[in-house]
């Protein structure tokens, strides 16, 4: 029956040039359906699909390779069925014959159908939907018939990938560039092609002997007769030598602890705020690789150019940039990648997998960074390129140094583990500070500006919301930000669950795949992120890998000594700047109050952060209303004055709105960005009107301004507003009391406004 169906394979090939299978080995028997996935560099670099059906490969040439975004569709022509014994096949199709080139076998494994219908059935209606359990592809995918076209001589398919465990929201080809090898050899397309290598292991076939040079043989058959005879024309091969680095090694990764480990033989590093990059040395040339895979040499040409002094070697490290402390600073390597000023970036190396064709991922972890430190060494003094020290002291020692410099934390490591690819027991992180992975799905916006992001982490298979992200977007930070979303838009709500925010019309849902790194105060009791702030995207990162650590139950919640310290510069160079949300402060050490109780001046930056700690509480009661300040450049005790207006220079993190009856336009704060601006100008006082939001002509509360006499204590104030309180609530009227001045209080109920 196979042979009826192998007519035109057949006829296509001459076996007395070509070592392929003419169809006339012994095949194993199996009782699960076996595919095969051979890469064929031919006249042009393809991935042959073939699944075990009816005693034949039923065969398909995908033009770019499967992928694992089910965003892809692959092109896939349908070919000529092949023989089972052609699934040990990998070697080289001489130069002139049909499909001439080189072939690996790229994967192989087992297959099984989906749905009601059989293959047979599932294939004659174009609809063909499997599984792959594979060395390399698995999970669920389709290949569904495209209508034919005048002249075409074989069908075309598209390959689709299906939303499951395995697939991936972006760059699916990732898994072709990060696999190189064959699953039966180890080896690579030159290895193959130069005839050099281990043999490959058989997987379909039994009783032959597959050689390394020919790759597939058979002991029955006219190529091997000849072979044996010696009459059979060899081709001549180029020779290679093939590097037993390979492209890329999956990184080792970190198990999240509240405190570092304690016990002996645990060394302990500062963890780095960048971005993980593997660095590959090949006959001088330098590649750099994200955790994932992705070659992003391109990005960092200065650093590259750094590692291509060094002898051959995979490096592990990460790339960070550095502020004026020489502290790392992600939102700083943010604006350098964006901006392509990338030659100020330092990569931090950590750890030695390979010294030339040396693999030494099986040494101990001292041992390999004694010799990455020589290494680095022996190459001179590069400021590009910097060793991690370590240290062997207490945990806790380290981790509560790293706080009191603001670092993230600190990465501890078993001196005497090897290096292994995933999470591991052997490294742990402890954190200072409350900082986050979260996958943007959504964003809010105020009379069409940026205002927030909406975001969510995965628990298990669902995305579940943990809160908006309201502070550190900056003008510049917003300009770059907003094509990105709008790239992202989507109809529906990617978030699941209680509590995933509604639809209104000030909130823009989107695909769930930008990742984003954020600083929080810490977990609420109900799972949301408390006072975050964006730091800034992750490329690196995919978004189903983000996850979140299950917050702890209040009375269960532990605060680790030491704890994070807040972030305050002692000793400011003069002319020094300190970002606040994105807004460079100047005169940072500007005295605006001369005393804050404690015997020390309140400065012009400790205004702008008190700003930053309360304004997301503050903005709801400003946003949308006409807002005049008080300026105290100098501070208290120098001169001051009332500003309503907007100024030539005005900051564009404020709003200026016309008033009707004034040709001047006002000043409004819609964002919380826009009091670290007023900070700047030394604004001490704010007086928003009490007008509706957005329509400063009506009237969008009742106040009553509640003032001591000169003999009326604050206890009876308070009794005053109570008393309003309770009388407002008789006639419908819900209140609110806030401070003002020094010792008064209001007394707020706001109007409803009719439509």
């Amino acid at each position: 029956m196979a042979d009826d169906k192998l007519g035109k394979y057949r006829g296509k090939r001459d076996f007395a040039v070509t070592d392929e299978p003419s169809g006339s080995g012994k095949v194993t028997t199996s009782n699960r359906r076996r595919f095969v996935i051979q890469k064929h560099d031919a006249t042009r670099l393809h991935y042959d699909l073939r699944l075990e059906l009816d005693g034949v490969f039923k065969s398909w040439a995908v033009t770019k390779g499967p992928s694992l975004d089910p965003q892809d569709k692959r092109l896939a022509v349908e070919v000529e069925d092949h023989p089972l014994d052609y699934g040990d096949f990998e070697g080289t199709i001489p130069k002139g014959q049909y499909g001439g080139g080189t072939v690996m076998l790229w994967d192989r494994g087992f297959w099984k159908p989906e749905g009601d219908k059989t293959p047979e059935q599932a294939l004659a209606k174009g609809d063909f939907k499997f599984t792959l359990e594979g060395g390399r592809l698995h999970g669920s995918f389709v290949l569904v018939r495209m209508r034919g076209r005048e002249g075409e001589k074989r069908p075309n398919w598209l390959l689709i990938k299906h939303h499951d465990d395995f697939s991936v929201e972006e760059d699916g080809a990732a898994i072709l560039e990060e696999n190189t090898t064959s699953v039966a050899s180890g080896r690579t397309m030159e290895a193959i092609a130069s005839g050099n290598g281990r043999k490959p292991k058989p997987f379909m076939t039994t009783g032959g002997t597959v050689e390394a040079d020919a790759v597939w043989d058979s002991n029955e058959g006219l190529a091997a007769e000849e072979r044996r005879a010696g009459t059979k024309k060899r081709i001549a091969k180029p020779q290679v030598s093939p590097s037993a680095m390979p492209d890329f090694i999956p990184p080792q990764l970190c198990e999240t602890l509240d405190r570092p480990p304690s016990a002996r033989g645990w060394i302990h590093e500062i963890k780095f705020d960048g971005y993980r990059i593997q660095a590959r040395i090949r006959d001088g040339e330098a590649t750099l690789k994200t955790r994932k895979g992705l070659d992003w040499t391109h990005k960092y040409p200065a650093i590259a150019s750094s590692f291509s002094e060094l002898p051959d070697a995979i490096i592990d490290g990460e790339i960070c940039a550095l502020d004026e402390n020489g502290a790392p600073d992600f939102a700083a390597l943010q604006a350098a990648l964006s901006e392509g000023k990338t030659d100020d970036l330092v990569y931090f190396a950590f750890d030695l997998l390979f010294d030339g064709e040396e693999d030494l991922r099986e040494l101990p972890l001292i041992e390999r960074k004694e010799r990455l430190s020589t290494m680095l060494s022996d190459a001179g003094d590069d400021p590009r390129l910097r060793f991690v020290e370590h240290f062997e002291t207490g945990g806790d020692a380290v981790l509560k140094s790293a706080c009191k410099l603001s670092l993230e934390g600190i990465v501890s490591k078993q001196g005497n583990a090897p290096y292994q690819s995933g999470r591991t027991e052997t490294w742990a992180k402890s954190k200072c500070r409350a900082g986050h992975e979260v996958v943007v799905g959504a964003y809010a916006t105020t009379n069409g500006a940026f205002r927030s992001l909406l975001v969510g982490v995965y628990r298990g298979n669902h995305f579940v919301y943990v809160g908006r992200v309201g502070t550190g977007y900056g003008a510049k930070v917003v300009h770059q930000l907003l094509p990105r979303l709008q790239e992202m838009e989507a109809s529906k709500s990617p978030f699941t669950g209680i509590g995933a925010p509604k639809k209104t019309a000030d909130i823009h849902w989107l695909k769930p795949e930008l990742v984003a790194e954020i600083e929080f105060a810490g977990w609420t009791a109900d799972g949301q992120v408390r006072q975050a702030a964006f730091k800034g995207l992750r490329e690196d990162k995919p978004a189903e890998e983000v996850e979140a650590d299950k917050p702890a139950a209040p009375a269960e919640a532990y605060v680790p000594d030491p704890e994070a310290e807040t972030k305050q510069p002692t000793r400011l160079r003069k002319g020094a700047k300190v970002d606040v949300m994105g807004v460079l402060v100047s005169s940072p050490d500007k005295h605006l109050w001369p005393d804050d109780g404690k015997g020390k001046p309140v400065t012009k930056l400790d205004l702008a952060q008190y700003y930053e700690a309360v304004g997301p509480w503050m903005i709801d009661h400003i946003k949308g209303r006409p807002c005049s300040i008080i300026r105290t450049p100098e501070g208290l005790g120098g001169e001051q004055f009332f500003q309503r207006h907007a100024m030539p220079g005005t900051s564009n993190l404020l709003e200026q709105v016309e008033v009707f009856g004034d040709k001047k336009p006002y000043l409004q704060i819609d964002r919380v960005e826009g009091l670290a601006a007023i900070a700047l100008l030394g604004g001490t006082e704010l007086h928003p009107w009490n007008c509706e939001p957005d329509q400063p002509e009506v009237p969008g509360r009742l106040v009553f301004d509640l003032d001591p006499g000169p003999d009326v204590d604050f206890d009876t104030v308070i009794e005053g507003a109570r008393e309003i309180r309770d009388r407002l609530e008789e006639l419908g009227l819900v209140s609110f009391c806030k401070t003002t001045g020094g010792k008064g209080l209001h007394v707020v109920t706001p109007l409803a406004v009719p439509k």
